[in-house]
């Protein structure tokens, strides 16, 4: 009997036939609109996603980036709390409903998923889209403004990706307590820039606020240690380049990396992992630095060389955003 094929990859199958019938020329401006609205520092109180050709161009474009992002974020919290698999998926904000792509991924089987947002458009394709995903088939899709009027049923698990910098401060904050209000864990991903890394800590500060603690990425709920301004936290998905990619931006690879921020965050029982490394390790001749965000509240620097033996052998092996050490070791 063959495999079922993993959601990854029905998803790029099903992404595939979007912008059949759609002028390229009409898919790249709308990807060139949106790509300046999501980077953008205007909160909108409109939906950014107008209309099929819009989501066409979006979900073609942006769902496989979005798709593996919250899938590391997720993956990252799954460790933390390996015993535990959600009944019930709110995904906020969810447009074409990466997230909840990304929640199968992660977690197989049914559950209950709940896909709200404002775009009757994104809501329309996504529910178009979810039919290939056997566990998506019997999602609800709801058109809801979200904002301080926003309300909650109780769930499991509430995503959030990259909905906050659509937000006004007020609206964000409502969003995150009503989150932090109907779930056990609440997973937040906003882009990997500066402005997005500073969303997620005001995110994260509210949520332990709330009695939630920290599963990923931080080995802590103490407060951050990266002195704002001089850095950001921040991590990297690789993803698939689709020919769409290939036409807006250009370029010879057959992949690109997403940079993102996200915190995991939830009332469960949870081991986060002893470090975190928050930079692409440096592998030298005969050693590997290691930047690491640390339990006590530091970032620190370590250089592991070939006479630590094994541990070598597993830093040589690590990538940005991993534990450390690996869980396997004692």
């Amino acid at each position: 009997m063959t495999a079922p094929a993993p959601p990854s990859e029905t998803l790029r199958t099903a992404l595939a036939t979007l912008l059949d019938g759609l002028p390229p020329k009409q898919a790249a401006q709308a990807v060139d609109r949106l790509i300046a609205n999501y980077r953008g520092t205007t909160p909108t109180d409109t939906p950014i996603l107008r209309d099929r050709a819009d989501v066409a161009a979006y979900a073609a474009y942006r769902m496989p980036a979005t798709f593996e992002a919250v899938h590391a974020a997720l993956e990252a919290f799954a460790e933390a709390t390996p015993d535990w698999t959600p009944t019930s998926h709110t995904d906020v904000g969810g447009g074409t409903g990466a997230a909840t792509w990304a929640v199968t991924a992660t977690w197989p089987g049914d559950r209950a998923v709940t896909v709200l947002d404002w775009s009757d458009p994104a809501l329309a394709l996504g529910r178009e889209i979810a039919t290939a995903n056997p566990a998506l088939r019997d999602a609800h899709w709801q058109r809801t403004r979200i904002g301080k009027d926003l309300t909650l049923p109780t769930t499991d698990l509430v995503t959030v990706s990259y909905v906050l910098n659509e937000l006004t401060p007020a609206d964000r904050t409502a969003l995150v307590d009503t989150a932090a209000a109907s779930a056990q864990t609440v997973v937040i991903v906003e882009a990997g820039t500066p402005a997005g890394y500073t969303r997620v800590i005001e995110a994260r500060d509210r949520l332990i606020a709330a009695g939630f603690r920290v599963a990923a990425p931080c080995p802590h709920s103490a407060a951050c240690p990266i002195v704002p301004g001089e850095d950001w936290c921040h991590f990297a998905a690789r993803v698939s380049r689709s020919s769409l990619h290939r036409q807006v931006k250009g370029g010879s690879l057959p992949y690109e990396d997403e940079k993102f921020s996200y915190v995991a965050a939830t009332r469960l029982p949870a081991t986060p992992a002893p470090a975190r490394v928050i930079r692409r390790p440096q592998i030298r001749k005969g050693q590997v630095i290691l930047d690491l965000c640390e339990p006590d509240e530091q970032l620190t620097r370590r250089t592991v060389t070939k006479r630590h033996g094994d541990l070598y052998k597993a830093a040589r092996d690590a990538a940005w955003g991993d534990p450390w050490p690996p869980s396997d070791r004692p």
